[in-house]
């Protein structure tokens, strides 16, 4: 190359992409596809030769036989070049040989990566090492390079290595977002016509200069004499000027007044971009999922630097074009949305239906061409009473108040038009059954989906959240998923072949655990779709949960979860695996469910202390440890919002946290225990993630003495007092509210906590104060505790501007600071002391079941207007507004079919809307409550009934009432208490005995660091800092900056994938997306006036995808 000018060197790496050409045609030929998919290749391959010919003539025509050794060497570099990308189309031609090859590349592509670029390196040296000597010259022409010359030599390397890994970097990201052809193909098509363009246009415009000073008759290759010559030019000259002096001179060897040599050099130019070109055009054509993985975008992992465009183009996937063009597309994905409730109240519930119903208008069941088809469950609790003089239990005022928003919301979303004046059509007909653990009722949406509602009677069926969430698990995956299977493998069907379909449908049946509080968008359950389809391995992907609500303490959890979500979790996803998937919005593969010692384990009943804490407390942190013991992924979107309710009481703040802090604990230590058999089996859960959670673990525990600490500081700057008594004042209330907590109620010790967390309050402001006066009387900012508070501030502040639509809530980072001590002093002795009381803490008794509210009497009063025909239910008839009596309404002959049922459900069709059942239970009591939706009585199948039984039987069956063992719990969950209580405190204790410690010794034993001013200017004063603050204050700072560098980097990704969302909508699904989305108007409006609704923004469309713009996602 170097005996060619710049513009032949730039265009001949066009002419490595021969063999993929050749490679091209013979693939086409063999698939036998039409005839014009081979003419691209076709042309590409005589254009290469062409330029190759036109490039031979062009050096032939100059009678200099020199240069005939380097044309052939030139021409054989290329095509050797070329065989690079044979990988690329291994396995078209169906050769076992390059198969097997091609796959054992594949398993050690590090291995070989490595190694072929040591070969490269040590082939490079050896030519070098023998052309210096073949060529006459001496090393010393090598060596002795001027200081400048090997600078800019260092330079120009740099700038290339960053760039082409920049540019490949970008080039994966185009692709993923489905920007490929705007953002990749037509730039890199462009790249060689642009660099020739960069490297002859100052030549150009400098030649002219030279013409105009020397005269018209000043020919270009006077010019390049003068060039080759120095003839005529300063040596001051600027660097620009001396580097179009060395482009001028590497074209100076062609004659460009010969207009044929110029002719063919430029033909041979434009014959090897043009076949280069149509060799790679089948990836205009190339099929991509959301958010590609990169190893099924490329077919090596390296790029070549010195021909990156031509690299990048030709090691991209081919794949052969067919006539009938194959989307590329995975399995469809079953999900069932699984939502537990229990006290919710009437807002609460409104939102998780109408969330429910979006789904079912945003992927319609009718809808053939569907990847995803949705299945809604909702498990309610403790949902029977009874009733005197009633032959059956009815259901109680929370469950009919579910049934009544159900109503409300399935007349809204079943409109066709939203006139009022225009008669709606009738509700169609629903099933109400009886089962072995209470009651259920089967809906059929508007749109074909089905919504099942389980009535749970603790009477029948155990109670409490995990053991609905093994209800639904055993329910769906057990009976609904494997059933069919073995029904099949007993009619003699082929056992490997139905493993494997029950396998592959395992893999693609999700589960989104849901709380009944809950309200999210389609967008975003679509989002962890796209985590869990892409990345096999991934068992479990969250998103990011906002709370809502309305007071200080939902301000204070709305930047707590906030910070969780921004630093914690990213940290936990881009550097190992993610702890805890909340089970308010998460979603399950099926998979990942089913293996070893994951469902099964999951059905423990707690028989230890421990076992209380661990399971029942955090019952979706134990599954995301069980998952992760196993070896599977655990991911976080940050773009997939959901919105539940905080709590908006102190006490109901407090008892939430009570439950959550000692489970956190429990399964943290459990995993870290079990930390090198999971690190064997997990490839997520690394050494170093390990040892980060060792950090945040011992963090969190020294978290008491560490406020404890910074309020004494605050105490000795204000109050003017000895370190150590500042020290002793701010441990006393601490303690004496531990002394407190172990005597007093558990409503007394919340009460105390709200009175010290007010007057903590007032104290951390003055400790804010003194940190700012500490720098002003010391005149810097240069000391540890200064630099980190201001770097602190300021990495919030860069955190939230990442995240632009949540950066109105750095406002509630003043109330969080303030509330340091409650959260993290008093909470935690709280959570500590009453690590006994093992009962849910909120929702405990739930609040009386008041009158409707003003949205559902508005509705009610809406629907009536609208002159619906309302059912009879003594005459079986339809009575319209004037008492009139039309006639009998009649199911249509022709039932419908529900394709998740079983063939003896499907044949009970039921031709009239009328009672079967005249008894007094809870099946006569929904059907009168859902006077305009009528609920037919149906029962259960025969074999599913035996399944809730015998399911019943193994792990669901009510736990009897053993005081012996209940007293034995008590006591053992009191020593486990103590005994952690003891911990807590000698750990923190010998942190503030150390402090205490070095304090009294003095300046012996402490660092001594020279004072510098606010101009980094040193004094002769110093400043005395201990030991043992000083390691905690840099280990916290490297925890943070850690999860900042990680939030960085998942917030690009974060983009990535939202932008890809939003690229591969269809125009049909973003109109269904932009419709269904929306609350309708009527439903809207009357929320929006109702006073029980006071959060009514989380049930509005907080991301307005298409309507708002794509946004940077939250």
């Amino acid at each position: 190359m170097p005996f060619f000018g710049i513009v032949t060197n730039v265009t001949m790496l066009n002419s490595i992409s021969i063999l993929s050409s050749i490679f091209q045609v013979g693939a086409q030929c063999i698939a036998r596809e039409r005839k014009r998919f081979i003419v691209p290749p076709l042309i590409s391959l005589v254009l290469i030769l062409s330029g190759y010919v036109l490039f031979i003539l062009s050096y032939l025509l100059k009678e200099d036989r020199g240069m005939n050794v380097w044309i052939g060497l030139a021409i054989m570099g290329t095509i050797f070049v070329s065989l690079n990308w044979w990988e690329n189309y291994s396995t078209l031609f169906k050769s076992s040989f390059l198969n097997s090859i091609s796959e054992d590349i594949a398993r050690c592509r590090n291995v070989v990566s490595i190694l072929s670029s040591l070969v490269r390196i040590m082939v490079t040296a050896a030519v070098v090492g023998a052309y210096i000597p073949l060529s006459g010259r001496v090393w010393s022409s090598v060596t002795s390079v001027p200081g400048d010359v090997r600078l800019v030599i260092l330079i120009l390397v740099a700038v290339q290595i960053v760039s082409s890994a920049l540019c490949h970097w970008f080039v994966v990201v185009a692709c993923k977002m489905h920007a490929m052809r705007r953002s990749f193909l037509l730039p890199m098509y462009l790249a060689s016509l642009g660099v020739l363009a960069v490297f002859v246009a100052p030549v150009i415009i400098f030649f002219q200069n030279s013409n105009d000073s020397r005269g018209a008759n000043y020919t270009i290759t006077e010019y390049c004499n003068d060039i080759t010559y120095g003839r005529g030019l300063s040596g001051d000259t600027f660097w620009f000027e001396r580097l179009v002096r060395d482009i001028t001179h590497t074209l100076c060897p062609q004659h460009m007044t010969d207009l044929t040599e110029m002719g063919l050099l430029g033909g041979s130019a434009l014959c090897w971009w043009l076949g280069w070109m149509l060799c790679t055009m089948h990836i205009w054509f190339l099929q991509l999922q959301r958010i590609e993985r990169t190893q099924n975008l490329f077919v090596r992992r390296m790029y070549e630097g010195p021909f990156l465009e031509q690299s990048m183009l030709l090691n991209t996937r081919f794949e052969i074009q067919r006539k009938k063009t194959i989307h590329r597309q995975t399995d469809p994905v079953t999900v069932y949305l699984c939502a537990t409730m229990w006290h919710e109240s009437y807002d609460e519930m409104m939102k998780m239906i109408i969330s429910m119903f979006r789904l079912d208008k945003y992927r319609p069941r009718k809808d053939t061409n569907n990847d995803v088809s949705f299945e809604s469950h909702i498990y309610f609790d403790d949902a029977f009473k009874d009733v005197k003089g009633s032959k059956g239990r009815h259901v109680n005022e929370y469950a009919e108040d579910l049934v009544e928003v159900i109503r409300e919301v399935y007349n809204i979303f079943n409109e066709k038009d939203s006139c009022i004046f225009k008669e709606s059509p009738p509700l169609p007909c629903q099933r109400i059954l009886h089962t072995p653990y209470g009651g259920r009722l089967e809906y059929t949406l508007p749109n074909g989906n089905l919504l099942m509602v389980h009535f749970k009677d603790k009477l029948l069926i155990r109670h409490k959240k995990r053991w609905s969430q093994i209800m639904y698990l055993y329910y769906i995956l057990g009976w609904r998923l494997t059933r069919k299977y073995f029904e099949k493998f007993e009619q003699g069907e082929d056992e490997r072949e139905l493993r494997e379909k029950m396998m592959k449908e395992k893999d693609n049946t999700y589960l989104l655990a849901l709380d009944g509080d809950t309200d999210f968008q389609p967008y975003a359950v679509m989002l962890l779709i796209d985590r869990l389809k892409l990345y096999p391995r991934v068992g479990a992907a969250c998103g990011r949960i906002h709370p809502t609500g309305t007071g200080p303490m939902v301000w204070y959890q709305k930047f707590e979860y906030a910070v969780g979500h921004w630093l914690q979790k990213t940290a936990e996803h881009v550097f190992g695996s993610v702890l805890c998937s909340p089970g308010c919005f998460s979603l399950f593969r099926g998979t990942a469910l089913m293996d070893d010692n994951v469902m099964k384990r999951y059905t423990t009943k707690a028989t230890e202390a421990s076992h209380y804490v661990q399971y029942d407390q955090g019952e979706d942190r134990w599954l995301c440890t069980l998952l992760l013991q196993q070896g599977w992924r655990v991911e976080y979107n940050a773009a997939s919002d959901a919105y539940t309710n905080a709590p908006q009481d102190f006490k109901e703040f407090y008892n939430q946290r009570r439950r959550w802090g000692p489970s956190t604990m429990a399964n943290t230590i459990d995993l870290l225990g079990s930390g090198s058999l999971t690190s064997q089996r997990n490839s997520s859960i690394s050494k170093p993630f390990i040892l980060y959670q060792i950090l945040s673990m011992a963090a969190s525990i020294l978290g008491p003495a560490t406020i404890c600490l910074m309020i004494s500081g605050s105490l000795s700057f204000i109050l003017d007092i000895d370190p150590n008594v500042a020290l002793v004042l701010a441990t006393v209330p601490p303690v004496v509210y531990l002394l407190l907590c172990f005597k007093l109620k558990s409503d007394t010790q919340i009460a105390i906590a709200a009175v010290m967390s007010v007057l903590y309050a007032f104290l951390m402001i003055g400790t804010a104060l003194s940190i700012v006066g500490a720098m002003v009387e010391q005149q810097t900012i240069w000391t540890p505790s200064g630099l980190f508070i201001i770097g602190l501030v300021l990495m919030n502040i860069i955190t939230a501007a990442l995240h632009p639509k949540e950066f109105h809530l750095v406002v509630y980072g003043l109330l969080y600071f303030i509330s340091i001590p409650s959260g993290y002093l008093l909470l935690t002795i709280y959570s500590m002391v009453n690590m006994n009381n093992v009962s849910w803490g909120t929702r405990e008794t739930g609040v009386q079941v008041a009158a409707p509210p003003p949205a559902k009497a508005i509705t009610q009063r809406i629907l009536q207007a609208k002159c619906c025909k309302f059912l009879c239910w003594d005459s079986g008839k339809v009575a319209d507004q004037n008492g009139q009596l039309p006639e009998t309404v009649v199911l249509a002959n022709e039932p419908k079919v529900n394709p998740n049922l079983t063939s003896q459900d499907n044949n009970r069709n039921v031709e009239f809307c009328s009672h079967q059942s005249t008894e007094q239970n809870f099946v006569t009591q929904l059907q009168k409550k859902s006077y305009d939706f009528p609920l037919n009585e149906d029962f259960l199948v025969k074999e599913e009934e035996d399944f809730w039984r015998e399911l019943q039987k193994l792990y669901l069956e009510p736990l009897a009432e053993d005081k012996e063992k209940q007293k034995k719990i008590t006591n053992d969950l009191k020593e486990l208490r103590n005994k952690v209580t003891f911990i807590f405190f000698i750990c923190n204790a010998m942190w503030l005995v150390a402090t205490f410690t070095l304090q009294a010794i003095g300046t012996s034993v402490t660092i001594k660091i020279p004072k510098s001013n606010l101009n980094l200017t040193q004094t002769r004063e110093y400043l005395f800092i201990d030991p043992v603050g000083l390691m905690f204050l840099l280990g916290f700072a490297s925890l943070l900056l850690i999860q900042f560098f990680a939030m960085f980097y998942h917030r690009i990704y974060t983009l990535i994938h939202f932008v890809a969302f939003v690229n591969t909508e269809s125009k049909t699904e973003r109109r269904q997306s932009d419709d269904g989305m929306q609350i309708p108007d009527m439903l809207e409006n009357e929320l929006k006036d109702d006073k029980y609704f006071d959060t009514f923004l989380s049930i509005e469309n907080p991301a307005a995808i298409q309507q708002q713009g794509q946004e940077t996602p939250v």
